[in-house]
């Protein structure tokens, strides 16, 4: 595969990669989903109707004007957006680092104790139980919270600050859809991924 510098970038564009029964499971670059398809490990999912193909029928399709491709010697090549495993049928287990990004994530950008959904730079992760007070920094006792709220509760506990939780913090379940920016999601993959971001294999 050849085509200079536009041919690189398109290769390192990301693709979608389902288990056998058709659970999101990560993403991988447009590079190794070729490679899966060539070696049949797996078959590209047409974004259109979902229709399965192997490499030499992926490589037939047509190539519309201005769609991202990948020049061959011989022909050009579509980029595969999703791709289907033949044989891998497991859903990795794991576990969601906890970090300031992904309480963020998880609460949706939602202050806890208001539910206001101010600008990003307005929010701050506030402890539900003080440390001072002993509360720990962890999934169940960390929220965000509106400049405002933050204030008001200051260094008190909920009763004592008079405020209540929209929601209770918790750990949330590991997806394969949390780990890319949404803006690098493609519409193709909204079927298939109903939460945010997956990692990357």
């Amino acid at each position: 595969m050849g085509g200079g510098c536009r041919s690189d970038m398109v290769l390192q564009e990301r693709a979608l990669v389902l288990n056998r029964y058709w659970t999101a499971v990560g993403t991988t670059s447009v590079r190794t989903a070729l490679c899966l398809l060539y070696r049949a490990a797996a078959r590209a999912v047409h974004p259109g109707d979902a229709s399965l193909h192997d490499f030499d029928s992926w490589a037939s399709l047509a190539v519309a004007e201005g769609e991202p491709h990948v020049r061959a010697v011989r022909y050009r090549l579509k980029v595969p957006e999703i791709v289907l495993l033949s044989h891998y049928a497991e859903v990795p287990r794991r576990r969601v680092t906890f970090s300031r990004r992904n309480v963020y994530r998880r609460d949706r950008n939602i202050c806890q104790y208001c539910g206001a959904k101010p600008p990003i730079e307005d929010l701050t992760v506030d402890h539900v139980l003080p440390r001072s007070l002993g509360g720990r920094t962890s999934w169940t006792n960390c929220v965000l919270s509106c400049v405002k709220c933050n204030r008001r509760k200051s260094n008190r506990t909920l009763a004592e600050a008079g405020v209540r939780l929209v929601r209770e913090p918790h750990e949330p379940t590991w997806s394969p859809c949390l780990s890319i920016p949404t803006t690098l999601r493609k519409e193709s993959w909204g079927p298939y991924i109903p939460e945010l971001q997956p990692i990357e294999i």
